[in-house]
């Protein structure tokens, strides 16, 4: 019987690019699938692998273009890569390349953007809880995965040492989290829309402008800022699962990478949280 149609790759190649300029930072955060047709067909007919690229190295390439193109758009990228497959292997006779790109918008704080602080484009959604009784209620309001990184100032370090240890301390990586936090209020306050809002911007400030030595020093001292400031809220609970960004070794390719070329990863993730009261 015929072979009709074939084609092979590899789906979700996930990587983050970003450049440094000073502390002035761009991502730039792709999923790409690639695909090959070519003289292929015996791999599929007659058992013969002599002409496949593996799918392993199918993503080592877009790592490796990647590093050597930082700056790239994503359209110029998908060119790059494809430009690559067709210049190194001549039994390809065409390469699809299709990203999906994760937008983030680089967010202000004190009216000014950040250098290095970004928000997920089209981010989060609004979220409410009421528990009401005939003596009273418990009225909660918060968000629910709202989506922030930041590409430096925060580390883990001086954790458990011990035989199942494998991550090296850090002071300075990636901090990214989908968070989740509810906050319960004692009364209602006169303007419910500004107060939430100055919720999050009190977050944001923290988490933007401080040192992170962890998911949880954060997490602790954005719970703080919001107590301290708005009396209205009793407590305020978080739920901030660490999406990691960990950075891809190309010392097999003859390349360094200094903090520019990152594997985003969504599982499994580390879940952080706590709830913070006034006592």
């Amino acid at each position: 019987m015929p072979l009709t149609a074939s084609t092979y790759g590899k789906g979700r190649v996930r990587v983050m690019r970003l450049t440094r300029d000073g502390d002035h930072h761009t991502p730039r955060e792709l999923s790409l699938t690639v695909l090959m047709k070519g003289a292929f067909d015996a791999a599929w007919t007659g058992a013969d692998n002599r002409a496949c690229v593996a799918t392993d190295s199918v993503k080592n390439i877009v790592n490796v273009v990647a590093a050597q193109n930082l700056s790239l758009d994503k359209e110029a990228f998908a060119d790059a890569v494809a430009r690559t497959f067709l210049d190194t292997y001549p039994q390809i006779a065409e390469v699809q390349v299709e990203g999906w790109e994760t937008r983030w918008l680089r967010h202000a704080i004190a009216g000014a953007p950040h250098g290095h602080v970004f928000i997920l484009d089209g981010n989060g959604t609004a979220y409410v809880r009421l528990v009401a009784r005939r003596d009273g209620a418990v009225l909660q309001s918060g968000l629910r995965g709202f989506t922030f990184m930041k590409t430096t100032q925060s580390g883990w370090a001086d954790f458990v040492e011990d035989r199942y240890r494998t991550l090296a301390d850090t002071t300075d990586r990636i901090a990214a989290t989908a968070m989740d936090a509810t906050w319960t209020w004692t009364r209602t306050p006169a303007d419910m829309t500004a107060r939430n809002a100055r919720v999050l911007e009190i977050l944001m400030d923290v988490f933007g402008t401080t040192y992170s030595a962890s998911v949880q020093d954060s997490m602790y001292r954005m719970g703080e800022a919001v107590l301290a400031a708005i009396p209205e809220i009793a407590e305020i609970g978080f739920a901030m699962p660490n999406k990691h960004y960990i950075p891809i070794n190309l010392t097999p390719f003859g390349l360094e990478n200094p903090g520019v070329v990152f594997l985003p990863t969504d599982e499994p993730h580390g879940q952080i949280e706590a709830t913070i009261g006034r006592g």
